[in-house]
């Protein structure tokens, strides 16, 4: 039974998410949404399968636990594949012809937090309308009468060759004929879920793989390492005099790279390289990059001034796939290391962002630094102001005060602040051209912030 919390929404952004073994994120609630989903999917497709991956963290176990059983009690069936990248469910999910994936992951979070995310059959994420389907079943007593019987419940069993098949398919996105002989890589796995994909694809295809940050416990995901601590990479590549540093999140759908002197490209850097490239060999659709509001004004005046048109969505992969849908472009991504190659994969992709720069790098016999170097970015500032619930800052006007008197000392710039969908945080993002001024405003806006909505 749903306890009383009963009428919260459970979707946001990114799937269901919330610190673990409390509401949304118990087995009671995944129970429930594993029933819900099966209705709904069922309604839809029939008597078939649902997936479940999972990323490293310690609840997984419980909330795969939970899941499975609330799929087969309504009579579907259950594959099971274990830890496995986001991107690699995403995969799997069209490869075995499924009629739908679960990839149970917080991303970046530490492991105290996860979440529950769908994938429908054909690999991108479900649509809203059935998300709020799934939401409204959980929510109703309806499902709590209909119980199937015998030979009707479901039932789970485990593939165990999945991550082979997505190991196949990534190195498949590395030219033919081209090896990675000669490079020198350091990959921080984020002791996520692509802590042996990464390190087998990279060894298979040549490369000399020095991996860090590869031994999950349950507990140390994301852990001062990866995409959103990557000192530990840029260490290792000086330290090893490596060509490359390449981190993951905990569930691999982020990249965000280091150069051979230990110098970070993110996101945005990394789209333009891959823009660049695909315009001068005639491959980028629409002539077009799909991103977000965060990613830097450097990043869009240098495409712009190639002849290749930015297009800005609100923060959420989703919504830069469905643009990118919408356009039919088949590039765009995240400033935070998502960067979507639509006619690779339907979602970002950790692995495959890496391969694709290391094939430009191999193809143009050009170091990252070379590739990078010719990107302006913006000094720009992010923080983020911990908050019991995140609201929309137009319900307050002394942050909306703040806002407009801030954007009045900013001679080129931006300022963007914004409720997180993934965590309980105002996101606070400033930039122009001289950092102390952007830096200074960032931190008034944050106190005002706290003193407004904490």
């Amino acid at each position: 039974m749903v306890e009383r919390k009963r009428r919260m929404k459970l979707f946001g952004t990114d799937g269901i998410r919330g610190k673990a073994n409390h509401y949304p994120m118990t087995g009671e609630i995944a129970f429930e949404v594993g029933r819900a989903a099966a209705y709904v999917l069922r309604k839809q497709h029939g008597r078939n399968q649902i997936l479940i991956g999972k990323d490293t963290r310690l609840s997984g176990y419980m909330l795969e636990s939970a899941l499975t059983s609330g799929i087969c009690s309504m009579g579907m069936n259950v594959v099971l594949v274990g830890p496995m990248p986001t991107p690699g469910i995403a995969f799997v999910t069209r490869s075995l012809r499924v009629d739908a994936g679960v990839v149970i992951s917080a991303s970046h979070n530490l492991f105290n937090d996860n979440g529950i995310k769908f994938f429908s059959s054909d690999g991108f994420k479900l649509p809203d309308s059935t998300e709020a389907e799934i939401e409204k079943a959980v929510f109703s007593k309806k499902l709590e009468k209909i119980r199937p019987e015998g030979a009707e419940i479901g039932k789970a069993h485990r593939v165990d060759d999945a991550a082979g098949r997505y190991i196949e398919y990534v190195k498949s996105t590395f030219p033919r004929g081209m090896t990675l002989e000669g490079i020198k890589v350091v990959i921080d796995c984020g002791n996520g879920s692509a802590y042996k994909i990464t390190p087998f694809v990279l060894s298979e295809l040549g490369a000399d793989v020095i991996a860090i940050n590869d031994k999950p416990d349950g507990i140390n995901i994301n852990a001062n390492c990866g995409t959103t601590h990557p000192e530990d990479m840029q260490r290792a590549v000086l330290e090893y005099r490596a060509d490359i540093g390449i981190a993951h999140d905990g569930d691999a759908d982020r990249t965000i790279l280091c150069d051979e002197k230990g110098e970070i490209v993110d996101g945005d850097k990394i789209m333009a390289i891959c823009a660049m490239d695909m315009k001068k060999n005639g491959m980028l659709k629409a002539n077009t990059v799909v991103t977000t509001v965060m990613s830097n004004i450097g990043f869009e005046i240098y495409l712009n001034k190639s002849g290749i048109e930015v297009v800005r969505t609100k923060v959420g992969d989703r919504y830069v796939v469905e643009e990118m849908i919408r356009r039919k472009s088949n590039l765009g991504g995240e400033q935070s290391g998502h960067v979507i190659f639509l006619d690779l994969n339907t979602t970002g992709d950790g692995p495959i962002t890496a391969l694709q720069i290391l094939s430009i790098m191999c193809r143009r016999e050009k170091t990252l630094s070379e590739l990078a170097s010719f990107i302006p970015i913006y000094p720009q500032i992010l923080l983020n102001v911990a908050v019991q619930k995140p609201r929309d800052i137009d319900e307050f006007p002394p942050i909306v005060s703040a806002i407009r008197k801030a954007e009045k000392r900013l001679d080129s710039g931006r300022i963007l602040v914004r409720p997180s969908g993934t965590e309980p945080k105002i996101r606070v993002m400033v930039e122009g051209d001289n950092m102390d001024t952007i830096s200074a405003i960032a931190e008034e806006i944050a106190e005002v912030i706290k003193s407004n909505m904490t």
